[in-house]
């Protein structure tokens, strides 16, 4: 394969990668009801900036350097769903906020008042025993050392 190919994959990789997920979260979110806790928006925010950066790698120079800052940040959206998924399974203390949805419309104290508690230490689903916030971290801490071996092929 040559390194023109592996940069077209790692560039491609970079952007399809965090817009999977992110996707995936927003689906999760608005069609089955799983509502992000605090620690699950945290880890869409390198997402958000790994969809950015690889669509920088499209267009401006430096596009190597783009897409490997997108594989970082995909990395780091892994890590900080291991902590997620540390606190989720126990393993140490998360942190003692927590978030709530709060229905659009009527009023706001009420919409508060009435809305459901979103808890960071509890896995509101999984698959084969994984959270989501495991899922994310090995997608993304898989994927993102995925985009930096293919940019590092000669």
């Amino acid at each position: 394969m040559s390194s023109t190919t592996s940069f077209a994959r790692a560039r491609l990789l970079a952007l399809v990668i965090p817009a999977a997920l992110l996707a995936g979260a927003y689906i999760s979110q608005y069609v089955f009801g799983l509502f992000p806790c605090e620690m699950c928006w945290w880890q869409r925010w390198p997402h958000f900036a790994a969809v950015a950066l690889a669509g920088l790698g499209f267009v401006v120079a430096p596009k190597r350097m783009w897409v490997a800052l997108a594989a970082l940040a995909i990395i780091a959206s892994g890590a900080i769903g291991a902590f997620h998924a540390g606190v989720e399974y126990g393993w140490w203390e998360g942190i003692t906020g927590c978030t709530s949805h709060a229905p659009a419309g009527g009023d706001p104290l009420e919409a508060v008042l009435n809305s459901p508690l979103i808890r960071c230490d509890v896995a509101p689903w999984t698959l084969l025993g994984i959270s989501l916030a495991g899922w994310n971290f090995l997608i993304s801490t898989f994927g993102g050392l995925a985009v930096l071996a293919l940019l590092a092929k000669k």
